[in-house]
């Protein structure tokens, strides 16, 4: 597993930003869901800590404009609009505010429900010319994605939260995962290998892995269980075929382990990969990759994986084919029921906490083809 975390208990009692006015979870009560929703699970969307915004993908001819969303909030909070009330959502998201029992911390939420048709484009493109600092604290980089219709997207993730939490100083071009603004053509992104400086000694979590993954992160639970802080995926409608891109990859000077010992003659590797995988077991139960099983669940339907990553310090093309281990099934992929997982690390060993320093993998014009579907 190539995603490295910084999860480190620091006893410096920092509390989670706005954690007495979270919206917790945000649930579509509607009629015929079967005919609303791809899936009955997406009826309910989990918001984690970090999020402020939540979107309801729903299908293309599902009429939006009489919804009433309903919330589970923090103890004792209020929300406003009132959980349950009717609002339409076809003008656009609808902006909610949560205020705390003791009324001290406000939170503004955007909750959008989007009809999605099936996905015809050939080719996905991910060029990252879209970076921001994050929101509540400004940071870190977060990057959005180029949605069909023009908006962005919240698709990629990084544990970049997971390192505030040992090394609050850093300045954000000083995260694991930063912006890379002369890319292979125009913005890319840079993922590093870091320091994670004395909690991380003292915790034997002494290095984070630059990271970027279509997923989402948990920070939530990084700490107590960072492997399933990384949720991996998204919905795909899509049949990946090809996945290509550039890169240039610089292994630091030591390879060490995860008590910080030299690896004698260990020369750093990156991770290039992406999962294709059934989102649904045959419960019915909704099922998401982690750090523990991204690349072996019994899930995953085909892997695109680059192997080997060459050093290099020139911009390099890559074009790796998937490999299928089970047939498409067409309606399950009409209903979003397969979901998509990239991954890029600059050490693959990071999930161990095991890499060098130093460690440089960058990336960009990242292009997903896929078999077209009319």
């Amino acid at each position: 597993m190539s995603i490295a975390l910084t999860l480190l208990s620091t006893g410096c009692g920092e509390e989670p930003d706005f954690c007495e006015a979270d919206i917790e979870t945000a649930t579509l009560h509607v009629g015929a869901p079967e005919a609303f929703f791809y899936q009955l699970t997406d009826s309910t969307q989990t918001v984690l800590s970090t999020d402020t915004a939540i979107v309801f993908v729903v299908r293309g001819n599902a009429d939006v404009t009489s919804l009433s969303p309903e919330f589970t909030l923090s103890p004792c909070a209020t929300v406003s609009p009132a959980s349950g009330s009717t609002h339409d959502f076809s003008q656009g998201p609808v902006l909610y505010t949560v205020t705390s029992q003791d009324g001290r911390w406000t939170r503004r939420y955007s909750v959008s429900v989007v009809p999605t048709t099936h996905e015809v484009a050939d080719t996905t493109c991910y060029d990252f010319e879209h970076f921001e600092l994050e929101t509540a604290n400004q940071r870190y980089y977060t990057w959005h994605n180029v949605l069909a219709d023009g908006t962005l997207g919240n698709d990629w993730s990084t544990a970049n939260a997971g390192y505030r939490i040992s090394m609050s100083t850093a300045q954000p071009m000083d995260y694991p995962t930063t912006p890379l603004l002369q890319g292979y053509d125009g913005a890319g992104v840079c993922l590093r290998t870091c320091d994670t400086g004395p909690f991380g000694k003292m915790a034997n979590k002494r290095l984070a892995a630059g990271n970027l993954f279509l997923g989402t992160f948990d920070i939530a639970i990084a700490m107590s269980d960072h492997l399933h802080a990384t949720r991996f995926g998204i919905p795909f409608t899509g049949k990946p075929a090809r996945f290509t891109g550039y890169y240039t990859y610089e292994p630091g000077p030591t390879v060490q382990d995860f008590y910080g010992n030299p690896i004698v003659g260990r020369v750093d590797s990156a991770d290039v990969y992406a999962v294709f995988y059934r989102n649904h077991n045959a419960a019915g139960d909704e099922v998401t990759l982690y750090g523990d099983d991204v690349l072996s669940s019994s899930q995953i339907v085909a892997i695109a994986d680059l192997g080997y990553v060459t050093p290099t310090t020139t911009w390099t093309a890559w074009d790796v084919e998937f490999v299928y281990r089970e047939p498409i099934d067409e309606q399950l992929l009409a209903n979003r029921g397969y979901s998509l997982a990239i991954v890029f690390s600059s050490s693959s060993g990071g999930g161990d906490f095991i890499g060098a320093i130093g460690s440089r993998l960058c990336v960009d014009k990242v292009r997903l083809i896929c078999t077209r579907e009319e």
